[in-house]
């Protein structure tokens, strides 16, 4: 017997909830509950244990995506389990899609190491602090970035307080003695040695990135290989990815040949000569050289975060790699695991027409303004009327806020944002931070209360005010 499962919603939502859940040829039973408010969102924990009968006659109960409840306490009280749904009812197909191909997003196979640029420059404290904030971005190697000709004096003492926290460590130099020191001193990692520096391999545990003797020279590449592989050693392999239009195809071609002829070498790609030497938002750059790490098995990539608009290097690194993970270990495409690498554009951005806008706004009672976006622009209506635009500054006359200093401060504020959502094709929902996925902090929240929408704190503020 099917599944049934029982969404609860509201009076304005139900017609669109039932019109979705029709066209949807759902595989599970489905019931809808107008649970006896208005706007779905202003669902509460207190009104559903009111109001929703006993016993209850599904095996799965759904709740809108903006309902701020309990569900452990809810599935508890009801004995049926208690789901949160998306937070617009066209994203429910999407929502039942992703469900049936969920996949644990813990998973990835690829060590980022975190390069901490100009470590000898820094203090101890500040490499240890910088360290702690790549970890907790998603590092899992730190490595320190030495300078040519410079002196690194407390380089022990750096590798010392980071192994002392429990950090994997590696020492990126050019400098054969600073290398050295290095390994003794516990490093993990050495990055780079080629044929010529080999010999610091025997004198340290430290597992060496071995690199071209030369730019490009593979053959020498080849030979260090081959004189680790006769010790026995561990070692990771780095051909140097090039900046684009300096040789960046070539040198992708190195890494599919490494993998071509050594196919159970173990890789390192560094990502900056692309992500840090070329001005495009660096989402999709990581997701592709992540796409491609996937594919030709490199399970090690070296970040490097310099320029400003790099800061979010380390969490869109570690996001691609369990994107990219999930995709090869299903046979699926890269789509639908995860949004947060779309940061500037949304996949379906105006979930509603700007008929159904239209059709919602006639049965709007009372003057609370409703925010809405749709491919026609910003539409703003209450009881009074339902204005449309493309500029939130043409509103402002239609909205009669003049006499209502923080009505007008909040709408202007709430209309910026829906603009600003409208343009660039994002999702946008009244009350709520627009989402920029990795490339910001998602403001932190109680997903079991109930949020009080701008216009009403500052109502508040007004009343204890006066």
């Amino acid at each position: 017997m099917a599944e049934c499962i029982l969404f609860l919603t509201g009076h304005l939502a139900r017609p669109r909830l039932e019109a979705v859940l029709e066209a949807m040829q759902a595989s599970f039973a489905w019931k809808v509950l107008d649970i006896g408010v208005k706007v779905a969102a202003l669902m509460t924990e207190e009104i559903i244990t009111r109001r929703l009968p006993t016993p209850v006659e599904a095996d799965k109960i759904m709740l809108p995506g903006r309902c701020r409840a309990d569900l452990d306490r809810l599935s508890e009280r009801f004995g049926v389990p208690f789901l949160c749904g998306p937070d617009e009812l066209k994203d429910i197909p999407l929502y039942f899609g992703r469900a049936r191909k969920a996949f644990d997003m813990t998973q990835f196979d690829i060590q980022i190491f975190a390069e901490i640029v100009d470590a000898s420059a820094l203090p101890v404290d500040a490499i240890a602090k910088r360290a702690e904030t790549y970890v907790q971005r998603g590092a899992n190697v730190i490595d320190l970035g030495c300078l040519p000709d410079t002196p690194f004096p407390h380089l022990e003492e750096a590798i010392g307080a980071l192994k002392q926290k429990g950090y994997k460590v590696s020492v990126d130099s050019a400098d054969p003695d600073e290398l050295l020191r290095g390994g003794k001193a516990g490093a993990d990692f050495l990055l780079s040695l080629n044929e010529d520096t080999l010999h610091i391999a025997d004198k340290v545990a430290s597992v060496p990135v071995l690199i071209p003797m030369d730019h490009g020279d593979m053959e020498s590449l080849y030979g260090a290989m081959d004189v680790l592989d006769a010790k026995g050693r561990t070692y990771l392999v780095d051909p140097v990815l090039d900046p684009i239009n300096f040789g960046f195809m070539r040198s992708l071609e190195r890494y599919a040949q490494v993998r071509r002829e050594r196919p159970d070498a173990e890789m390192l790609m560094g990502t900056g000569n692309l992500t840090e030497l070329t001005d495009a938002d660096t989402t999709g750059i990581t997701a592709v050289l992540l796409g491609i790490a996937s594919e030709l098995h490199i399970r090690n990539v070296l970040v490097v975060q310099v320029s400003p608009h790099t800061r979010r290097t380390v969490e869109e690194h570690d996001l691609a790699r369990r994107i990219m993970y999930a995709s090869r270990a299903e046979h699926e495409l890269p789509k639908d695991y995860a949004d947060g690498l779309l940061a500037l554009h949304s996949r379906r951005p105006f979930p509603q027409e700007p008929e159904e806008i239209a059709e919602v706004a006639r049965e709007v009672r009372d003057r609370n303004f409703r925010i809405e976006i749709a491919e026609d622009g910003i539409h703003v209506y209450n009881r009074d009327g339902h204005h449309v635009a493309q500029d939130a500054f043409a509103l402002y006359d239609r909205l009669g806020v003049d006499n209502d200093g923080p009505h007008a401060f909040y709408l202007g504020a709430e209309l910026a944002r829906a603009e600003i959502a409208w343009r660039l094709a994002k999702r946008y929902a009244q009350d709520e931070p627009l989402d920029w996925g990795v490339a910001a902090d998602a403001p932190a929240e109680d997903k079991t209360r109930l949020k009080e929408a701008g216009h009403t704190l500052i109502a508040k503020k007004k009343s204890k005010a006066s």
